[in-house]
C-alpha cells in the first residue's frame, strides 16, 4: 500500500497519459497506412482530440531530439521520459 496518495495520482496520470499517446501512435498509423479514412467524422473528432493532447508535449521534444535517419524519435523519449518520472517518483518518495 502507497503511504502518499499524491503520488499515485501524478502516477495515474502518467499512466493515463502515456495511454492516449499509445492510442495517438496506433490511429496515426493506422491512418498513415490507409486502413482508416482520417475524413471520417469520428476518425477526424478523435485526432484532433488526441494531437491536442500530445502534439505540443512532442514538439518541444522536438526541439532537442532531431530526426535520426528520417525517423521521429521523439514519441519513444516522451515514453523513456514518462517511465523515468514515474520511477523517480516511487524510488524518491517511498523509502
Amino acid at each position: 500500500m502507497n503511504l502518499n496518495p499524491f503520488i499515485d495520482l501524478i502516477s495515474k496520470i502518467l499512466g493515463l497519459y502515456n495511454t492516449i499517446l499509445t492510442v495517438w501512435v496506433v490511429v496515426s498509423l493506422l491512418i498513415y497506412f490507409g486502413i482508416v479514412n482520417s475524413h471520417q467524422p469520428i476518425v477526424s473528432k478523435i485526432m484532433y482530440f488526441l494531437n491536442g493532447l500530445v502534439l505540443p508535449v512532442l514538439e518541444r521534444i522536438r526541439r532537442f531530439v532531431p530526426v535520426i535517419g528520417g525517423v521521429d524519435v521523439s514519441v519513444v523519449v516522451l515514453y523513456l521520459l514518462i517511465t523515468l518520472i514515474t520511477n523517480i517518483l516511487y524510488t524518491y518518495f517511498y523509502r
